[in-house]
C-alpha cells in the first residue's frame, strides 16, 4: 500500500458547515501539513482543484521546495488549458522536483462553475475533449512535432522541448464513473482513483476498468478517495464523527444537495445517493460513514473505527485492487499525525524509512527517566 493525504486548500477546520473551530488555509499551514507528512512517511498529497481552491499548481511549486521525498498530485484541466502549455507546466515542474510530480486529469462536474471558467461542452463531450488533450499530452512526451486535428482540439507542430524526469511522462490519475469517462481511463489512464464507495461497487468498477483496459492493450492500477476517522477505541471513532458534523443543520444540508444535484458527474451521483441528504443512516458499510457527503462536494464518505477496524478496511479494499489510499481528516494537521501513529503500524506500506532515523524510538515517544526507550 501507499498512503496520500491531503492539502485543505479549500477550507480546514474541527467541524463541516460552521465557521466554528475553523482556520486559514494559508502558505505557512499548509507548509506545516505538507512537512508534516512528508516526514511521517505519507508517499504523496493530493492538491483539489477547482473554484473555491487556491491554484493546486501554484500550491504544488511553493510546497515542493520545502519537502524531501513527497510526491504531489495536482490537476491539469482540458479545456480550460492548453495540451501543450499543460505539457510544458507538468514537465518543468517534473524537472525541479527531480521526478515528484504526478497528473490528477479532471474533466470537471459542475457545469455552472465550468461555464465560469469558459467551459460550455456537455458531459460527454467534455470526456471526447479530454481524450483529444490526453492523446496531444502523451505524443509530446514522446518527443518529435506533434500535428493534431480533433473535432475540440488541434495542434500544428507542437513540440516539447524539454522531457521530464519521470519516463514516458509524470503518471496520469483520473476518476469519474460514467461510461464515457472508463473509456478515457481505458485508453489513457496509469492510476483510477475512485471515491469511497462500498467495496462490492468498487470491486465491480475495478472489473470493468480492467476488461476495458485490456481490450486496448493496457492495465491501470487503482486508488481510493476516502476520510479516515480513527481512533484508540471504536467509540471514541464514532463519536469524533458526530461531532464533526454536530453544527450541520437541515438548512445546510438542502443548500448542499440542491448544488450536488445540478451536477453532471455519475461519481457525484453515487457519492449523493448513498446519503441522500438524509443524516439519520450514515453507516452506508461497515466501517463506512457517508456523513462527510452531507455538505461536501467530492469524497463524502469516511472510514471510522479503532485501528484494527479501519485497517481491515483498508485491507479488504486492497484485496479488490486498491494499491493507492488518498486519505484526509479534520483537522489536516492533527488527523495526518493520528492517522500516521494509530493506522500506519497496522499497514503493510510502501515506505523508506531515512537512514537517520533510530527505528528504536517512537517518533511519538520520549525516553523514560532520560534513558529507556519506549516499548
Amino acid at each position: 500500500m501507499e498512503i496520500f493525504w491531503f492539502i485543505p486548500t479549500h477550507g480546514d477546520g474541527r467541524y463541516l458547515g460552521t465557521s466554528k473551530g475553523a482556520r486559514p488555509v494559508n502558505y505557512s499551514y499548509c507548509k506545516q501539513i505538507a512537512q508534516a507528512v512528508d516526514e511521517l512517511g505519507y508517499s504523496g498529497v493530493l492538491i483539489p482543484t477547482g473554484k473555491s481552491c487556491e491554484d493546486s499548481w501554484i500550491v504544488a511549486s511553493t510546497l515542493l521546495s520545502v519537502t524531501e521525498k513527497l510526491k504531489f498530485l495536482v490537476a491539469v484541466r482540458p479545456g480550460l488549458m492548453a495540451p501543450s502549455f499543460a505539457a510544458r507546466m507538468a514537465a518543468t515542474l517534473d524537472r525541479f522536483s527531480n521526478g515528484r510530480l504526478l497528473i490528477n486529469v479532471v474533466a470537471g462536474g459542475d457545469p455552472v462553475e465550468l461555464a465560469g471558467d469558459g467551459q460550455f461542452l456537455d458531459h460527454d463531450a467534455r470526456y471526447d475533449q479530454t481524450d483529444e488533450f490526453l492523446t496531444i499530452w502523451k505524443q509530446l512526451f514522446e518527443g518529435g512535432e506533434v500535428d493534431f486535428h480533433g473535432e475540440h482540439l488541434s495542434v500544428e507542430g507542437g513540440q516539447l522541448l524539454y522531457p521530464s524526469v519521470q519516463e514516458p511522462h509524470p503518471p496520469l490519475y483520473f476518476g469519474g464513473s460514467s461510461k464515457s469517462a472508463l473509456d478515457v481511463v481505458a485508453e489513457h489512464i496509469d492510476v483510477y482513483l475512485t471515491w469511497g464507495e462500498p467495496p462490492a461497487q468498487v470491486a465491480e468498477k475495478i472489473n470493468k476498468i480492467k476488461k476495458l483496459a485490456k481490450e486496448k492493450g493496457r492495465t491501470v492500477r487503482f486508488g481510493l478517495r476516502v476520510h479516515v476517522i480513527v481512533r484508540e477505541t471504536e467509540e471514541e471513532a464514532w463519536q469524533a464523527a458526530d461531532e464533526l458534523i454536530q453544527f450541520v443543520d437541515e438548512e445546510s444540508i438542502e443548500a448542499a444537495q440542491k448544488i450536488f444535484a445540478r451536477m453532471d458527474s455519475e461519481s457525484q451521483k453515487l457519492m449523493t445517493k448513498l446519503n441522500n441528504g438524509d443524516r439519520s443512516n450514515l453507516e452506508v458499510s461497515p466501517n463506512l460513514w457517508a456523513g462527510v457527503g452531507l455538505v461536501r462536494g467530492g469524497a463524502g464518505t469516511a472510514l471510522v473505527g479503532n485501528p484494527d477496524q479501519v485497517a481491515a478496511r483498508m485491507k479488504e479494499y486492497a484485496d479488490i485492487g486498491i494499491e493507492t489510499f488518498v486519505l484526509s481528516g479534520y483537522p489536516h494537521l492533527e488527523e495526518a499525525y493520528r492517522t500516521a501513529e494509530l493506522l500506519f503500524p497496522k499497514l503493510p506500506l510502501n515506505r523508506e524509512t531515512k537512514s537517520t532515523e533510530r527505528a528504536f524510538v517512537s517518533p511519538f515517544g520520549e525516553l523514560i527517566a532520560n534513558q529507556h526507550a519506549p516499548k
